[in-house]
């Protein structure tokens, strides 16, 4: 994964930038030299996504959730993914009240503005499929009613690989609505010494200061809708989808246009008006990676290879 291009940069004098580089560095305090993983992850929360987080236990997949909710400054839950738990604990479920005789729903944790569903592939596929519904249309249905979520919902989910035991892997309606598909991977030599020496990171997530908030947050979101995408960039996302259909089940429309807004969003954090090739080549194995083989480590590899395939114009 590149850096966020920076050339053609455009002073961007009506958007808080200066915010994100902020956050950018905040996060990378706890998540100690992983900088490229951090901008994919704020790249996905402005392109209006999920976030999946794949890799083996101990890395710094919760660490980073944690640490994003703190420095969003907007309300999160965390959601502990395993073998018995049920829809009803993460959507919610109509209780019974003996004193006006009539159903109650009693909410459940998906309603806030951000959930980490942790270890979610520890959940049998019924648990899994109870978060369809909110993570396309923001609402839940239940019991024939339907109830809206918070316009900013936005889930971290975070899986072990489906090599191990107690995983169940993700299914593709599922896998797809995910925005970007990550890997955090182990450290580097300088970064994993300074963590052996500072101890654990995830005490200090906690009490991170928020740096955005819901208005930023909306004014950026709105602003990543008009960057300006040339018919050029375009050719090139086009042929990117259509070399990953040369060989089965290749990237969706949809999938498509989830690329746009992705590479948009890239380009607001590096602080441009416009998106460039680069962008689209830099956001690409995110996007592609878990929908073209449902694991993140082996689509990323794959997404790669195709990338090689296609001249970037």
């Amino acid at each position: 994964m590149n850096q966020p291009a920076t050339a053609g940069v455009t002073p961007l004098d009506t958007v808080p930038s200066a915010l994100l580089i902020d956050a950018i560095n905040q996060l990378e305090s706890v998540l100690m030299g992983k900088r490229e993983q951090i901008v994919m992850a704020v790249a996905c929360l402005l392109g209006r996504g999920h976030l999946l987080i794949e890799d083996v236990p101990g890395v710094g997949k919760t660490t980073l959730a944690h640490a994003l909710g703190a420095t969003l400054g907007l309300d999160w839950t965390r959601v502990q993914f395993t073998s018995d738990l049920l829809p009803a604990d993460v959507v919610g479920v109509s209780i019974f009240n003996t004193q006006d005789n009539s159903f109650h729903f009693q909410r459940g944790p998906v309603f806030t503005s951000i959930m980490l569903a942790d270890e979610i592939n520890r959940a049998p596929p019924r648990a899994q499929s109870a978060l369809l519904e909110a993570m396309e249309e923001r609402q839940v249905t239940v019991d024939g009613a339907t109830y809206p979520l918070n316009d900013e919902f936005f889930v971290i989910a975070t899986q072990n690989p489906t090599d191990q035991l107690g995983a169940f892997p993700l299914p593709e309606s599922q896998l797809d609505r995910f925005l970007v598909g990550l890997e955090i991977g182990y450290p580097d030599a300088v970064s994993e010494r300074a963590l052996l020496e500072q101890g654990d990171k995830r005490n200090k997530a906690s009490h991170l200061k928020a740096i955005l908030n819901e208005r930023e947050l909306r004014r950026l979101r709105h602003y990543c809708e008009d960057v300006h995408l040339s018919g050029p960039v375009l050719d090139y996302i086009q042929t990117l989808l259509n070399t990953t259909r040369t060989s089965g089940a290749g990237l969706s429309p949809r999938a498509g246009l989830n690329l746009v807004r992705l590479s948009k969003a890239y380009a607001v954090i590096a602080q441009r008006d416009h998106v460039l090739p680069e962008d689209v080549r830099a956001v690409f194995p995110a996007l592609a990676g878990h929908r073209l083989t449902g694991q993140v480590k082996s689509g990323h590899k794959l997404a790669r290879e195709i990338l090689e395939q296609v001249v970037m114009p």
